[in-house]
């Protein structure tokens, strides 16, 4: 995760820094912030308001760390906080690195166990409040982030963990294998209210909360100035035609020459999925019979473009071709990745 960390005071920079060099260890990427008399080497100058500092990192990062009083973190993300679906994780330290409060997006945006992470590290005391997590219940956003799994309707996701914590049994249907036993109040006889885990329509319960497997990486290639418009008309209804939704997808992936090709970063934007890129090394290593064009070879060093980033991205199988059209190409992998319960 790309996390923000900010403090105000002295001590609060020593438990931010306590904080980064964890969350670092864990494999995250982090910034500090602090006013600059309170700087040490590796933090960054804070010069703007609190509510600037949070308005930026509603945009650009996966979690931010207020280390202070909780009422400041709370003022400052106030007018920015939209959906627990897009919103990122927002955590709050006290300055003695005593406590860890997720405020925001505790389970889709992983506050939670950001939190679980920090008390382990710092010997601090997590207080999590959310109901699923205090009665020891399934959570069905947490599943779904697990396994990439899109949950298509939040009320009714609202309502699955309504029921569980009613003590009503909750349906569970998938279209795909699942590993491991149902968690506690789940079932899978009849119930009036459950999830399904499926790409279609399918609605098998009075109430169904249909989730749909992020199971593909779309490979893609285009020449240099296609619009967002153009690459989604095309992308839709190669997708469409194959009774695919754009929700199925997991990435977007091209060649690094595209790294910055604005139709490729906007679309990826607008379907809320990573745009990721390869060098042709990376390409070319991969073994595989793929689509080759020499005129591809000759522009880019790679024969293959979209089949080659899908599959790679994927690390699974390709299940359509490239398709090419009025300079642009499209082509899907499938993940090999399991639904499981822990």
């Amino acid at each position: 995760m790309d996390i923000r960390i900010v403090s105000y005071t002295a001590r609060g920079e020593e438990t931010a820094r306590r904080a980064a060099d964890a969350l670092t260890a864990g494999g995250h990427v982090c910034r500090r912030f602090a006013p600059e008399k309170f700087c040490k080497p590796g933090d960054e100058p804070l010069t703007v308001s609190a509510s600037e500092w949070a308005r930026d990192g509603f945009i650009t990062c996966d979690a931010l760390i207020f280390v202070c009083a909780s009422g400041i973190a709370v003022r400052a993300i106030a007018p920015w906080v939209k959906s627990k679906t897009t919103d990122p994780a927002v955590l709050v330290l006290d300055e003695t690195g005593t406590f860890v409060i997720p405020l925001l997006s505790g389970h889709l945006g992983g506050a939670n166990a950001l939190a679980r992470a920090l008390s382990k590290a710092l010997n601090a005391t997590a207080v999590v409040t959310t109901a699923t997590d205090l009665n020891g219940l399934f959570a069905v956003d947490v599943f779904a982030k697990d396994n990439h799994l899109f949950i298509t309707d939040m009320e009714a996701a609202k309502a699955v963990s309504a029921a569980l914590l009613s003590g009503e049994p909750v349906g569970f249907r998938s279209d795909l294998p699942v590993k491991g036993e149902l968690p506690k109040g789940l079932t899978s006889g009849d119930a009036a209210i459950g999830i399904c885990i499926t790409e279609t329509e399918n609605a098998p319960y009075p109430k169904t909360l249909r989730l749909i497997p992020k199971r593909y990486a779309l490979g893609a290639g285009c020449r240099k100035g296609k619009t967002e418009a153009e690459l989604d008309a095309f992308f839709r209804r190669e997708m469409d035609r194959r009774g695919i939704p754009v929700s199925a997808l997991r990435c977007i992936a091209s060649i690094d020459l595209k790294r910055d090709e604005p139709g490729l970063v906007s679309l990826a934007a607008s379907y809320g999925v990573p745009f990721i890129t390869y060098t042709k090394d990376e390409l070319n290593a991969l073994s595989g019979d793929f689509s080759g064009s020499a005129f591809v070879k000759e522009t880019t060093g790679v024969d293959c473009v979209s089949e080659r980033a899908a599959v790679l991205a994927s690390g699974g199988t390709l299940t359509v071709n490239k398709v090419a059209e009025d300079g642009m190409t499209f082509a899907l992998a499938e993940y090999r990745e399991e639904i499981a319960f822990e």
